[in-house]
């Protein structure tokens, strides 16, 4: 067995324009003081990375790694929600999701496509300067307003909207496979790659492609109904990241799995900080750890309530108490039988 790595912590969320937040050294510093050992980067925030640098600089991209080990830490991958969201978006999100764009593709869907596009295949040359083996990203969302089929689907519809998707995605896939790096899809409602089943359909569209995989992030699961313990059963093969995230489902007498248009605060599902939600990690670290999951947990801080910093901190914590390091001996070992092919044929009758 293997033992995970830990605590790490995405960025995305607390990054902002005041210092320490506005600087990749600011933030470093920061998560070096709440006891991280390494850290996510968003790829699409200026503040902390340019990645077109870092995909042709090796020079720049040292002097990232340098800036981080600075301060006792090291980079678990590179993320590019954002981007990844924009490869493959229905018309309905055209307007809430143009800001993820710059200004220049912006109300041009197909410029806005081909900009994200070209994000990703930066990104897989950067993660393979930085010496890594592992991206997360979010697969974007083609047929998400027809999740529920009523009006009934038209026929083909979710045959074609998923060829579509591995078109999409296929030369990215191959893109990342040079640079010798897995594509970690997180399992996300609103994303085509939302469980269990949309993952498996998107593998077998992109014909099983060997970079095609998945980020675990189990209040994504949590907040749909999912056993999210059996499910790190049916896919550990394909499970090469993890975020830590909380959630609580208390469905009631006038709301449930979709919220009811409500804030967050008042969901029947919503995020929350480690240890504060109903997931059980205790599970789901013993799960991974037996299926000799030796990735980073890496905290992705969402909470309703609860003060980022109180959440980093706490996160942390919670991460380095969960992880397990694994014995190097069996426990029993002190009244062990070692082999002995005549005693055990002995013991046997035979």
């Amino acid at each position: 067995m293997k033992t995970i790595k830990g605590p790490g912590v995405f960025l995305a969320q607390f990054a902002g324009d005041s210092a320490p937040f506005n600087t990749l050294d600011g933030m470093a510093g920061w998560a070096a003081e709440k006891g991280f050992r390494a850290v996510e980067i968003p790829s699409w925030d200026s503040r902390l990375i340019d990645l077109k640098k870092a995909a042709e600089s090796q020079t720049y991209v040292d002097e990232i790694l340098g800036v981080l080990d600075k301060h006792g830490l090291v980079l678990t991958d590179l993320a590019s929600h954002l981007q990844g969201q924009l490869v493959a978006l229905h018309p309905a999100f055209d307007l809430p999701a143009d800001s993820f764009a710059p200004a220049e593709v912006r109300n041009d869907p197909r410029l806005r496509q081909r900009w994200a596009t070209e994000q990703l295949l930066l990104a897989a040359k950067a993660s393979r300067r930085f010496g890594l083996t592992k991206h997360v990203t979010f697969s974007g969302t083609l047929l998400w307003p027809y999740l529920y089929p009523y009006p009934q689907w038209p026929e083909g519809l979710i045959e074609e909207g998923f060829s579509e998707l591995a078109r999409r995605w296929t030369p990215i896939l191959n893109a990342f496979d040079e640079q010798g790096v897995d594509v970690c899809y997180e399992i996300h409602p609103t994303e085509d790659l939302h469980d269990g089943l949309t993952f498996e359909r998107f593998l077998a569209s992109t014909g099983n492609h060997p970079r095609c995989h998945i980020m675990y992030d189990p209040s994504h699961l949590v907040l749909q109904g999912i056993d999210y313990l059996t499910y790190i059963d049916h896919y550990h093969q394909h499970i090469k990241a993890f975020h830590v995230k909380d959630a609580e489902f208390r469905p009631n007498g006038k709301t449930g799995a979709y919220g009811g248009y409500q804030p967050w605060s008042s969901r029947a599902g919503r995020f929350r900080s480690p240890g504060d939600g109903q997931t059980d990690f205790a599970a789901i670290f013993s799960r991974l750890t037996g299926y000799d999951f030796d990735g980073w947990a890496v905290l992705e801080w969402e909470c309703c309530f609860k003060n980022p910093e109180d959440g980093a901190r706490e996160g942390a914590r919670f991460i380095s108490d969960h992880i397990i390091r694994v014995t190097d001996k069996s426990f029993d070992d002190f009244c062990k039988s070692y082999a002995d092919s005549s005693l055990n044929r002995k013991i046997l009758g035979v």
